[in-house]
């Protein structure tokens, strides 16, 4: 039966149909081929996927980053950078993670990201020397900084398959997406060094003021996200809500750069996006029923010998499944394949789900962003019109240091469950 079933999705993909009817045509060929369960479960289970109200929070946190995407937030928040660590070696490289990561916290999304300050910037650091190719493998990987850092979408994803809690995954994303803006950083400044990419000259007190004010309500949307619910005045779909009403706030109200006319067909595109996710969650849902029922997860890993390995086997087992997994398919899609694949390990091995739920983030941020069909690289494409070898010409360096943060998350959790504990008084390992 798995064979057949793998059969059927990789026929269906290499066909050309979109992700969510190889899932669903696998969970059908099940129950009328090899009579798992009765038809009828096919709605129910789908219904089931998307019933979970952490999800109400994905179509809020899509909404308030398609405003202020739309906004003048990027703008703002990218002149605040600039002005305090535009100046140093390599401060342009640094200012555009920095930037990348700031933003990353205001909108949740990578391919927004790369939109948001990827086509400001490159121009800039084009005229200032940076050679193209590593102007746009930066901002593909920095950008990526937006999976792991609140509001993180794969982080709910993950949260709803898992049933791990969607705040403690949030406030453990945050270690390591600032561990990627330092290493990031550091590469950076070396590269500016080595290529002699000459300083811009040092801002005024006075400007690096006016920048702050100008970006001091924008910064409020991390405040909300991670102030909230770390005190634990709100959940993370509370603080969604808060979020697209905050965005309004800023962009419609007081910066004016969003007329209300134009908030319609925002919403529009946001409930286009929000309707794909939910047809992926709910035909995932489906398939994960069906690969539980007839234990096609304890086949595949106890051939594989993992019910018996320990904790850093099991993870090194995760990261590469997603690392790879990611690389040729949407990481929404991985994260509802695979996750109730290793969820029964993960059990077994007593590994905190949280910091799995970290791991499997960090290996699809890195899978965004890696060839062959890293979602990234295409936005990339279409944002800097440029031929696919010229945008991923510059990316191995970037993907050889997301892959040591990786084994460093592995051999050293506390990076990823310092402020969890903090904020939840939990151990590292418990589950």
């Amino acid at each position: 039966m798995t064979a057949t079933l793998m059969i059927t999705m990789v026929v269906l993909l290499l066909l050309g149909f979109p992700m969510m009817i190889p899932l669903i045509a696998a969970f059908t060929v099940a129950v009328f081929v090899f009579g798992t369960g009765q038809p009828e479960f096919m709605i129910q289970q789908m219904i089931r996927g998307i019933s979970p109200a952490a999800l109400v929070a994905v179509p809020m946190f899509i909404f308030a980053a398609d405003i202020v995407t739309k906004g003048h937030a990027a703008d703002r928040l990218l002149d605040l950078v600039m002005r305090f660590i535009g100046h140093v070696r390599g401060g342009l490289a640094i200012s555009a993670a920095a930037t990348c990561t700031l933003f990353g916290a205001v909108s949740g999304s990578t391919q927004a990201t790369v939109v948001a300050i990827g086509g400001p910037m490159r121009p800039r650091m084009l005229q200032a020397g940076y050679k193209d190719g590593f102007v746009m493998a930066l901002m593909i990987n920095a950008s990526d900084v937006a999976l792991l850092i609140p509001p993180s979408i794969g982080m709910i994803i993950y949260g709803v398959v898992s049933g791990a809690s969607i705040g403690e995954l949030f406030i453990a994303g945050i270690g390591p997406g600032l561990l990627i803006l330092v290493v990031f950083s550091i590469y950076c400044y070396w590269y500016a060094r080595k290529q002699d990419i000459p300083t811009v000259p040092r801002g005024e007190r006075g400007a690096r003021r006016r920048a702050l004010r100008r970006a001091i309500l924008p910064l409020g949307f991390p405040v909300i996200i991670i102030g909230g619910i770390y005190t634990g005045e709100f959940s993370p779909t509370e603080a969604a809500a808060i979020c697209v009403a905050y965005a309004l706030l800023l962009e419609v109200v007081i910066f004016r750069s969003v007329k209300l006319a134009e908030v319609p067909a925002i919403a529009l595109s946001t409930g286009l996006i929000t309707a794909v996710v939910f047809i992926l969650v709910a035909a995932g849902n489906a398939f994960s029923w069906t690969i539980s029922f007839e234990r096609i997860p304890q086949e595949i890993l106890g051939g594989l010998g993992l019910d018996q390995a320990g904790p850093i086997m099991v993870l090194v087992s995760i990261s590469i499944a997603f690392f790879i997994g990611c690389m040729f398919v949407d990481p929404i899609v991985v994260i509802l394949i695979l996750v109730p694949i290793f969820k029964p390990i993960v059990e077994g091995a007593g590994i905190d789900p949280i910091l799995v739920g970290v791991i499997v983030t960090m290996q699809a941020a890195i899978g965004s962003a890696t060839p062959p069909f890293g979602c990234d690289i295409f936005t990339a494409i279409a944002v800097f019109r440029r031929p696919y070898l010229d945008v991923i010409r510059g990316t191995p360096p970037f993907i050889v240091m997301l892959v040591a943060i990786s084994a460093l998350l592995i051999v050293f959790p506390p990076i990823a469950l310092f402020l969890r504990d903090a904020a939840f008084g939990y151990g590292i390992f418990a589950p």
